[in-house]
C-alpha cells in the first residue's frame, strides 16, 4: 500500500499544477477515494461485498466521489476536483484517463450484466459529462464539459453537446 500511496503522490504532482508540496496531497479528495477504492475493490474481488460497499460508502461520504468497488480502473487514473463523480459497478476505465468534477459513468436503468461504459486509454472527460450505458469511448477521445454520451465514441474523437456529437 505504501508503494501505491507514493505512486498517487507522484501522479497528483504530475497532473495538478496547483500543488506546491507532497503534504497537500493528503487534502485531495481524489487521494482518499482512491485509497478507499483500492481496499474496497480488493474486498469485492474476494466476494466480501458488504464490507467492500461499506468502505466505498464511507469514502463517498468523506469525499463526495462515488466509485463502486466492482469498477475496474487502469493505471494513472486521475480525478481533478472530484465532487459529484459517480462511477458505476461494471465500468471499465483504461490507463491515463482524467475526469473532472460532476462526471457520471453510469447505466440507463435496470439492465442486467454489463451496463456501464468502457473508457479507453488516454481519455479526457470534461466536468459534468454523462456517459451512460454499455458503450465504449475509444482511446485518445475527448468528451466536452456537460456532454451527454449515449453511443460509442471512436478513437481520437472530440465529442461535445447534448446529445454528444463529434466535432473533430
Amino acid at each position: 500500500m505504501l508503494k501505491y500511496i507514493k505512486k498517487q503522490i507522484e501522479l497528483i504532482k504530475l497532473k495538478d499544477p496547483a500543488i506546491h508540496n507532497n503534504l497537500e496531497v493528503f487534502l485531495y479528495p481524489y487521494f482518499w477515494i482512491m485509497i478507499s477504492y483500492k481496499i474496497s475493490h480488493y474486498l469485492y474481488k474476494k466476494k466480501h461485498y458488504l464490507l467492500a460497499r461499506l468502505i466505498s460508502e464511507i469514502g463517498k461520504k468523506k469525499t463526495g466521489i462515488e466509485i463502486h468497488p466492482g469498477a475496474i480502473i487502469g493505471e494513472n487514473f486521475f480525478i481533478d476536483h472530484g465532487v459529484g463523480v459517480v462511477i458505476g459497478e461494471t465500468t471499465i476505465i483504461g490507463s491515463n484517463v482524467t475526469i473532472f468534477h460532476g462526471v457520471t459513468l453510469g447505466g440507463k436503468g435496470n439492465e442486467k450484466g454489463k451496463r456501464h461504459p468502457t473508457i479507453g486509454n488516454n481519455v479526457l472527460i470534461g466536468c459534468g459529462a454523462k456517459i451512460l450505458g454499455n458503450i465504449t469511448i475509444g482511446n485518445n477521445a475527448k468528451i466536452g464539459a456537460n456532454a451527454v454520451i449515449l453511443h460509442d465514441v471512436e478513437e481520437n474523437a472530440t465529442v461535445v453537446g447534448v446529445p454528444g456529437i463529434r466535432v473533430k
